[in-house]
C-alpha cells in the first residue's frame, strides 16, 4: 500500500542520498533531484578528473540549485576524488603520528578547497574511531590513533578545516568502530565496552566534533550492548534520540553508513533497513554502493511511503528528517563562495606546488606532500639512501571494502622514478601459500615459499626493500618477512599501515599508503633532498628529529646490498 501523497514521497525522496553508475548524471537521476531528492553520493566510478566533477555537480545543479552532493573522501587509503592515482594528502593515522593540530586542519581545507571547487558540498569524513584494537580489519590507518584525547582533537581540527572551505563534515562511525575485530561491510561488530569507557574512549572524539560544529555524523552498523543490547546502532533510537540528540546535544543531520553492508540488511532487507533507521531517528540514508540504479531509489521511497500511512515510520518523524535536510542544504548554499563552482586550476590553491622534484611533475597538494614527510619515522635512518637500485617486494594483504580496490599503493613506482633501475614484485598469501609455515624468528626452518626464493635471487644485485600493510595482523606475511630477513638482514622493511611489529634493521612507518605517504617514503630511501614547503610546513628538514638524511657509509653493510 503506497499512497500517493505528493509531500509523504517529496519528503521521502529528501532523505535519500543514493548513488549511480556514470561520470555524468543519468536522465533518472536528473529527474529525481528536479522532483526532490535531498543529495547524490559520487563514488569513484563517477570521478575522472576535478573538471569533470565540475561538471557533473553543475548538471546536478542545473535541476536543483540546492542539491546535496556527497562523496566519501577521507584523503590517505581511502580516496575517491584521486582514486586512479592514490590522494595526494596522507591520511589520519600520519596526521596524528605528527600530531600538530594546525597541520591537521591545513589539510583537511586544502582537501576541502579541492571537494567544492569541483561542486561537492557534502564529505562522509573524518574517521572519530578510536583504533583501540590492533586488529580492527577496517579502521586501521583511518583513525588518527588510539588514544582517545589525541583522535578528539584531530577530529575537532579536520572538521574546522573542512568546513571553513564550504563542504560540510560528517564525522563516523557514531557511537565509535575502533575497538572491534569485525568489519560491519560483512557481519555484524560488537562493542562491549561498559558505558563509563564508552564515554572516556568512543564519544570523546564525537563529543569534540559536535563542539567543533559537525554539520553531520555517520552512524556505525555496529551493536553496543551497553547502550541498546537489542539493536544496531543505525537502528536505535536510544544511540540516536537518547544519546546523541538528548546527551551530546548533536543538532545536525544524521546520516547511515552505506545501508547495503551485511550488517544490517542480513536481517532486515534493504527497504526493511531503511525505514527501521528512520523510524529511529536517523535523517538520511545513504545507498549506492551496491545498487546504483533508479529502481532501488523508487523501491526505497514506496517502503518509506508505505511506513507512514501503515504508522510504522510516524510522518512528524519524516517531516522532523526531511527538514534537517533542507538545513543542511541551505548550510551548503549559504557556504558556497563565489568562485567555488568549478575546478581550482592546478589543484586546491595556495598549497600546490609547482613540482614535487623531477620527473614527477605537479604536486596535487603540497601541505599534503609536506604532511606526509614529516610523519614518516625511520629507524636506523643514518644507513639511508641506498647506494644502488632497489628491488621492492610488496607483500599485499586481502582487500578492504573501505578502500577502493581501483586505488594504487606501494612504493615500487615512486622509487623507480627516484631511483631508476628499481625494480618490484608484489606478493599476495595465494602466491606464497605460508599462512602454516614456521617463523625463522622462531628458530625453525621455513618450508621453501617459491616466489619468494626468486625473488630474493633477483634481488642479489640490488638493495631489498620489503614493504607490508599491518604486518601484525597477517601471520603469512610475517612468516615471509622473516624469511627474507634471515636470507638479506640488510633489507630495509617499509611499512604502510599500523607499525605495531617493528622489524628489521631499517625500518620506516609511512603511518599509510597513500600517494603522498609513497613518495615521502621513496624520497627518503632515494636520499632525495627536499625543501621545506613554500606554504610554510616544515618539509622533511624541519623539526621532525626522525627526518635523518644524512648519507650512509659507502661501506655499510647495510646499503650494500646483494654482494
Amino acid at each position: 500500500m503506497v499512497d500517493s501523497s505528493p509531500s509523504v514521497r517529496r519528503m521521502a525522496a529528501t532523505v535519500l542520498q543514493p548513488g549511480f553508475i556514470g561520470t555524468g548524471p543519468p536522465d533518472w537521476v536528473r529527474r529525481w533531484v528536479a522532483d526532490g531528492l535531498g543529495a547524490v553520493v559520487l563514488f569513484a566510478r563517477n570521478v575522472r578528473d576535478p573538471e569533470q566533477v565540475a561538471a557533473l555537480t553543475a548538471a546536478l545543479r542545473a535541476e536543483r540549485p540546492d542539491v546535496l552532493v556527497a562523496i566519501d573522501e577521507e584523503a590517505g587509503d581511502v580516496t575517491r576524488i584521486e582514486s586512479g592515482h592514490g590522494s595526494s594528502r596522507p591520511g589520519n593515522l600520519a596526521l596524528g603520528a605528527v600530531d600538530d593540530p594546525e597541520l591537521t586542519r591545513r589539510v583537511a581545507h586544502d582537501l576541502g578547497l579541492e571537494l567544492a571547487g569541483a561542486g561537492v558540498t557534502v564529505n562522509y569524513a573524518p574517521v572519530a574511531d578510536v583504533n583501540s584494537n590492533p586488529d580492527n580489519p577496517v579502521i586501521g590507518v583511518r583513525a588518527f590513533g588510539d588514544d582517545p584525547h589525541l583522535v578528539a582533537r584531530h577530529t575537532a581540527a579536520w572538521i574546522g578545516g573542512l568546513q571553513d572551505a564550504g563542504v560540510a563534515a560528517c564525522a563516523k562511525h557514531f557511537p565509535g568502530h575502533g575497538d572491534t575485530n569485525v568489519d560491519s561491510h560483512a557481519a555484524v561488530p560488537r562493542i562491549d565496552a561498559d558505558r563509563v569507557r564508552l564515554d572516556a574512549v568512543e564519544l570523546a572524539p564525537f563529543r569534540a566534533a559536535i563542539a567543533a560544529g559537525t554539520r553531520t555524523i555517520m552512524t556505525g552498523h555496529l551493536l553496543v550492548p551497553a547502550i541498546d543490547p537489542a539493536n544496531l546502532a543505525t537502528l536505535s533510537r536510544a544511540v540516536l534520540v537518547d544519546l546523541l540528540r538528548d546527551r551530546l546535544g548533536f543538532t545536525g543531520a544524521v546520516i547511515t553508513d552505506g545501508i547495503e553492508m551485511r550488517a544490517v540488511t542480513r536481517r532486515f532487507g534493504l527497504a526493511g533497513a531503511t525505514v527501521r533507521a528512520l523510524a529511529a531517528g536517523v535523517d538520511a540514508v545513504c545507498v549506492g554502493g551496491e545498487h546504483a540504479d533508479e529502481e532501488t531509489v523508487r523501491r526505497l521511497t514506496d517502503a518509506i511511503v508505505d511506513a507512514v500511512v501503515t504508522g510504522q515510520l510516524p510522518a512528524q518523524r519524516l517531516a522532523e528528517a526531511a527538514e534537517r535536510i533542507r538545513q543542511l542544504a541551505e548550510w551548503s548554499v549559504r557556504h558556497r563562495r563565489p568562485g567555488r563552482n568549478g575546478p581550482v586550476p592546478g589543484g586546491s590553491g595556495s598549497d600546490t606546488l609547482a613540482s614535487a622534484g623531477p620527473p614527477t611533475g605537479p604536486v596535487r597538494s603540497a601541505v599534503g606532500l609536506a604532511a606526509a614527510r614529516r610523519a614518516l619515522r625511520t629507524r636506523a635512518a643514518a644507513r639511508l639512501p641506498l647506494t644502488r637500485p632497489a628491488y621492492v617486494v610488496e607483500f599485499a594483504p586481502p582487500h578492504n571494502i573501505a578502500i577502493g580496490a581501483e586505488t594504487p599503493w606501494g612504493i615500487g613506482q615512486a622509487l623507480a622514478t627516484l631511483r631508476p633501475g628499481t625494480l618490484t614484485v608484489r606478493l599476495t598469501e595465494r602466491d606464497l601459500d605460508a599462512s602454516a609455515g614456521p617463523s625463522v624468528a622462531a628458530g625453525v626452518p621455513a618450508r621453501p615459499v617459491e616466489p619468494l626464493d626468486t625473488a630474493l635471487l633477483a634481488a642479489r644485485h640490488h638493495a631489498l626493500v620489503l614493504v607490508v600493510r599491518d604486518l601484525h595482523r597477517h601471520r603469512w606475511m610475517s612468516v615471509a618477512v622473516d624469511r627474507a630477513l634471515a636470507a638479506r638482514p640488510d633489507a630495509v622493511v617499509v611499512e604502510m599501515g599500523v607499525p605495531i611489529r617493528v622489524t628489521g634493521d631499517v625500518h620506516l612507518s609511512t603511518y599509510g599508503a597513500s600517494w603522498a605517504n609513497s613518495r615521502a617514503a621513496a624520497e627518503r630511501l632515494a636520499g632525495w633532498q627536499t625543501p621545506v614547503a613554500s606554504t610554510g610546513t616544515p618539509g622533511p628538514t624541519g623539526p621532525d628529529p626522525t627526518a635523518d638524511r644524512s648519507a650512509a657509509d659507502p661501506q655499510d653493510p647495510v646499503v650494500v646490498a646483494g654482494g
